[in-house]
Order: structure tokens, then C-alpha cells, then sequence
């Protein structure tokens, strides 16, 4: 290995200490997403880069493009963009599901300024705040062929924009229908409008390594979203990083179905291949959520040679019941991540396909991906190792003091992947960056507990603010999660804090059956007795839901259930007063209960009594 080699032997975790011995700068790297896409188109300018399909039921007519056509069409998309007066500190919002034209006007966000992707799914309210922060004044769109609803938001968030700039759905053919003025800005197809533009190269300078790439907001498991920033050098490292640990041939084929306004999408499924020309086939804009998909999932393998995939662990779980109907000996490497793979799950799907599921972690603040694991080298309950030129320590959650190995604090992480922080503002000079009490000294604050083994390997133990505190005894929920898990009829389990008088906090669960399950809340809290291993972990009780809070890209999420947990606590104790409603609200990632008194009700009363509750209280209308 050569000190300015790219691509370090990188097949175990023992090769960390040599690849790190030859400094990153070093290595290599590209300075930019811009400059990782040209090395791609010059190197395998005729190979497939991206293949998109239109959805599950068409999968064998999709749109392919090579390196070379993404190229030529992120540089009309760019040079069209930079007409409309985007420069290199200007954000541009995009809110599409995923389709062919998503990808490119991605990297061409990039390009002229900086990418904002935004969930469409989110409350309207979000989405207003998180274009001001932006200060995005060109949103790129799913038109009314693609997803009608986000066009709908679109159209109303249009007022605060110069262009809006809408995609049609993967293949569609044909006249677009006609789009309706919009108070204030330019609208127009972006495939139409960037025809005229530029293929070759892009008119104005590329982005050099510290500029902004993009800003991404955070997955909403505590709260209203923040933007995080990413610069170029932050996704090219990580990305790299990526690249770099897998044991994937040049060429190899990765499925991809994972929303792009979702760290992993870009990083992991973009980005990450054009450093080895793989190709990067994608699902249709529903992706996983598309229940056709799992019908012919195992046909899409075979007929790609789809090497190997990314997603979280409910997506696994129900391939595991999906029969292989097709030759899968192509897919070496299932990628999964962003919530705790349950044992099951893994069995489950690892006996079905003789696949390895290969953990790994990350967040958005850290760009997307920390540690992996090794197929080859399992370590049960960890995943992974952190992954090259990133550092990592566990801290005393309260002191931030350094704990030893194999102690539980709340995990931390420095290096080149770690982001610059959130936007707070703008200036004359751009955005306005500040870490949030997320990074101290260079150092992000995870808030994910977790040990560090011997070897370096992370095993983590829940979310610090998931911590249950009854009476100052601090519980793990997953210590709760696990047993109620070993059941054999539930399904999946969140344990959360209910608020208590007496100790604070006490712990409560909520589960989902296997179909046709009998087993009753009292059984299963009787279970909980007899699997917990501590009498002060077992739960108070536990919830039967049809289905437990997810976010929008899959993860837990347990805001809902703290919520629930709220209003039960409070509603039961203010049960003898007639005339009170109690409902529970998350604000800023906290359950605040909000109670409603009828005229007649002695409100000093109600005050007492909520005054024996740790709980933010604020009063509705009545």
C-alpha cells in the first residue's frame, strides 16, 4: 500500500491501526460531491450508473442512466439553477419521493448551491420552518403525476419562493399535464426547463471541500426537525469510508429504496458508489413502503445481479416471510441499521436467504455512518467498529468524563464525518452554524448509550433521553424491550417512563402481537415478572397497539408513547374531578400534558395535584 493510495486493504478489524498510520489527506479524495461524479463519468463513462424503477408491478422498464448521462444531466440541472440565481451559499429545497429526475437535481443542488431535502410527509408547519431556516428560494417537487399530495404542499408553500421546478414520475411519457400559476414564482417541468442548458460542464466554480453540500433535517425522534450541515469534505470522507470497507467487486450492483431526503439514500446508496463505478438500482417512490415490492423483491435481486442492499430491520423481517423465488446467489451483503436489529429478525432472515445482515450505525449530525460490523468476524450485540479516521469515547452522561472500556456512558465521536452544526440563522456572510449543546470541543454528543469493548467494538444501550429514572435508579428500557421480546407472540416492544408521584417515573410497555396471538396485557405483564432480571425494571404495565410509532423513515419512535404515557398518568390521577380532559403533546422532544377544565372545576384543586408530577403542564381551552 502506497502512502497516496485510495482504496486500503480494509477486510477485517484488524487492518484499522495501518489505515490509519497514512493520514486522510493523504488519500486522495475527491473534494467534492461534484468532483466524485466526474471521476466516475471519466473513468466508466459507459457504465450503468443509475437504475430507476417506476414502481414494483413495471420493475422491468426502468430508466438507466450511465456515468457519463448523469453527468450531462446534473450539469443542465446546475446550469439551469445558476440561471435562476442560485450561487454557491443559496440552498435549494427538494421534496419528491424518489424518481429518475430526483437523483441528478440532488447532485445539482450540490453543484450550483445547497441541497435541502425535505420529507413531504411532514406538517406543513415543519416544512415552513425548515424552508426559512433554509432560505430556500427555488423548491425542486414532486409534480401531480408523481405524488399529488406533495404537489399539494408545494402549491402551498409557494408563496415564498421564486421557482418551483417539478419532476414527473420515473418513465412517464407523453404531454405533462399543465401547471396552475403560483403567487409570485416561475414554474415549469425541470427536464423541460434544463433542456436548453449546458451538458458538458458546469458554468460557474465548483465547490471545494469546506463549502456546504447540504442540510439535512434530523429524523424527528425528538421533536420539531433541525437542519444539520454536511460539507462536501464531510459526505466525500464518510462516503469514502464506506466505499472503502466494502467487499464489493467494481461494478457490483446495490439495490437502493431508502428516501433521498434520508442521510443513508444519499451516502450510502449514491454516493458511496460512484468511488468503485457500482451500480445503484433503485426502487420506485414508495420504495420499502410499497407492498407490491415484496412480491417480486427476490426477481429484482436476480435479475440485477443485486450484490448488495440497505435497509432497517421491520424490511427484513418481512422478507424473511417472503418465499425465494428466484436465484439470490448474487447478494452477498445485506446492509442494516438506524434501530436495534432484534435476534429474531436476524435468524429469521439470515436462515431464510443465507444472507448475513451486516449492522451498522450512524446519525445525521455524524454525516450518516460510524461503525460496521464485519460479515466475517461477527460480534455478538455490537455494530460494529468505528469506521476509519473517526474517534470514539463513552462519557459520564452528566460530567462528559471519559469512562473505561466496557463501562455504559453516553457515546461520542470526533473526526472528519462530524458535522459543522445546525442552522440557526443567516448573515451576510451565510449560514449561521451552531452545535446545540450536540458538540463540545469537536466532540458530538450522540446521545445513544453505549460500551466500548476491548477491540473497539460499540454496543449500544438504548437513547439517554430513553433512560427510565424511578427514583434516581437509572433503566435501560431495552432491559424491558428484550424480555417482553422473547415471547413468543410479540412482535415488537417499546418501554418508555409513565409519570409516577411517588417515584418519578415508572416503567410501562407497549407491544404488538403476531396475528392470531391470545396472550393478554396481564400476561404479559405476569411474563415481564418472570423474564426481567430486575423487580424495579419490570414494567407497570403493558399496551397492546396494532402498531408501534415509527418515524418516516422507519426508526422507533417514542415520542407518541410518551405521550400516551402522559396522558394515562395524568388522566387517572385527575379522574375524580368531573369536568377535566387530559390530552398529552411532544414539545421540543418532551411529553407536556395539556388539561382542560370545565368552568365549574376549582382549578387550585387541579394545580395541587398536578404539582406532585415532574410533567409540563399548560392549559387548553375549554
Amino acid at each position: 500500500m502506497t502512502g497516496g493510495s485510495l482504496w486500503p486493504s480494509y477486510a477485517g478489524p484488524g487492518e484499522l491501526a495501518a489505515i490509519e498510520a497514512v493520514p486522510l489527506a493523504e488519500r486522495g479524495l475527491p473534494e467534492s460531491t461534484y468532483a466524485l461524479l466526474s471521476r466516475a463519468a471519466g473513468a466508466w463513462p459507459d457504465r450503468p450508473a443509475t437504475t430507476v424503477l417506476p414502481d414494483a408491478v413495471r420493475w422491468r422498464e426502468p430508466v438507466r442512466r450511465t456515468f457519463a448521462e448523469l453527468l450531462a444531466d446534473v450539469h443542465r440541472y446546475a446550469n439551469l439553477l445558476r440561471d435562476l440565481g442560485v450561487r454557491r451559499g443559496d440552498a435549494v429545497a427538494l421534496m419528491a419521493p424518489n424518481c429518475a429526475e430526483l437523483i441528478p437535481a440532488t447532485l445539482a443542488a450540490q453543484l450550483a448551491g445547497i441541497a435541502a431535502p425535505l420529507n413531504g410527509g411532514l406538517h406543513r408547519a415543519h416544512l415552513t420552518e425548515l424552508l426559512r431556516l433554509s432560505g430556500a428560494r427555488v423548491l425542486i417537487t414532486a409534480g401531480p403525476e408523481l405524488a399529488p399530495e406533495v404537489w399539494d404542499t408545494a402549491r402551498a408553500l409557494g408563496a415564498d419562493l421564486d421557482a418551483i421546478l417539478v419532476l414527473r414520475p420515473t418513465g412517464a411519457t407523453g404531454e405533462p399535464p399543465p401547471l396552475p400559476a403560483v403567487d409570485g414564482g416561475r414554474v415549469g417541468y425541470l427536464t423541460g426547463l434544463a433542456a436548453g442548458h449546458d451538458p458538458a460542464a458546469f458554468a460557474g466554480a465548483p465547490p471545494v471541500a469546506a463549502d456546504l453540500a447540504a442540510l439535512f433535517h434530523t429524523g424527528g425522534t425528538t421533536g420539531a426537525p433541525k437542519l444539520a450541515a454536511h460539507t462536501h469534505a464531510n459526505e466525500v470522507a464518510d462516503a469514502w469510508m464506506i466505499a472503502a470497507g466494502s467487499l464489493l467487486d467494481d461494478g457490483s450492483a446495490v439495490f437502493a429504496a431508502l428516501p433521498l431526503f434520508h442521510v443513508n439514500a444519499l451516502v450510502v446508496t449514491l454516493l458511496a458508489p460512484l468511488f468503485k463505478g457500482q451500480h445503484a438500482v433503485w426502487a420506485g417512490p414508495l420504495g420499502y413502503r410499497e407492498p407490491a415490492l415484496y412480491g417480486q423483491f427476490w426477481k429484482i435481486v436476480e435479475h440485477h445481479r443485486i450484490a448488495a442492499m440497505s435497509a432497517v430491520p421491520t424490511v427484513y423481517a418481512v422478507l424473511a416471510q417472503c418465499p425465494v423465488d428466484a436465484d439470490i446467489a448474487s447478494l452477498r451483503h445485506a446492509m442494516v441499521g438506524a434501530s436495534p436489529l432484534p435476534a429474531a429478525v436476524r435468524e429469521g432472515f439470515e436462515t431464510h436467504t443465507g444472507v448475513t445482515l451486516v449492522e451498522g450505525y450512524g446519525l445525521t449530525e455524524a454525516t450518516c455512518a460510524s461503525a460496521r460490523s464485519f460479515p466475517d468476524v461477527p460480534r455478538a450485540g455490537s455494530v460494529g467498529q468505528r469506521l476509519p479516521y473517526q474517534r470514539m469515547k463513552v462519557v459520564h452522561p452528566e460530567t462528559g468524563e471519559e469512562l473505561p472500556r466496557g463501562q455504559t456512558g453516553v457515546l461520542a465521536i470526533s473526526g472528519p464525518a462530524v458535522f459543522p452544526g445546525y442552522v440557526v440563522g443567516r448573515d451576510e456572510h451565510g449560514y449561521l452554524l451552531d452545535g446545540l449543546g450536540k458538540l463540545r470541543a469537536g466532540w458530538l454528543d450522540t446521545g445513544d448509550l453505549a460500551r466500548l469493548d476491548a477491540d473497539g467494538f460499540v454496543h449500544l444501550a438504548g437513547r439517554a433521553k430513553d433512560l427510565i429514572i424511578r427514583g434516581g435508579h437509572n433503566i435501560d428500557p431495552a432491559m424491558i424491550e428484550d424480555a417482553l421480546l422473547a415471547h413468543p407472540e410479540v412482535t415488537a416492544a417499546g418501554a418508555v417512563g409513565r409519570p409516577d408521584e411517588h417515584a418519578g417515573e415508572v416503567p410501562v410497555a407497549y407491544v404488538t402481537l403476531a396475528p392470531g396471538a391470545t396472550v393478554t396485557e396481564d400476561d404479559l405483564v405476569t411474563w415481564a415478572v418472570e423474564h426481567v432480571p430486575e423487580r424495579a425494571v419490570v414494567p407497570n404495565a403493558v399496551t397492546v397497539l396494532d402498531a408501534l410509532p415509527v418515524t418516516d423513515v422507519g426508526k422507533p419512535s417514542k415520542l407518541a408513547l410518551r405521550a400516551d404515557a402522559t396522558r394515562r398518568a395524568i388522566a387517572e390521577a385527575l379522574a375524580p374531578f368531573d369536568g377535566v380532559a387530559v390530552d398529552a403533546v411532544i414539545e421540543d422532544g418532551t411529553a407536556v400534558a395539556v388539561v382542560t377544565l370545565e368552568s365549574e372545576v376549582d382549578e387550585s384543586k387541579v394545580t395541587d395535584v398536578l404539582g406532585r408530577y415532574a410533567v409540563p403542564v399548560r392549559w387548553g381551552n375549554s
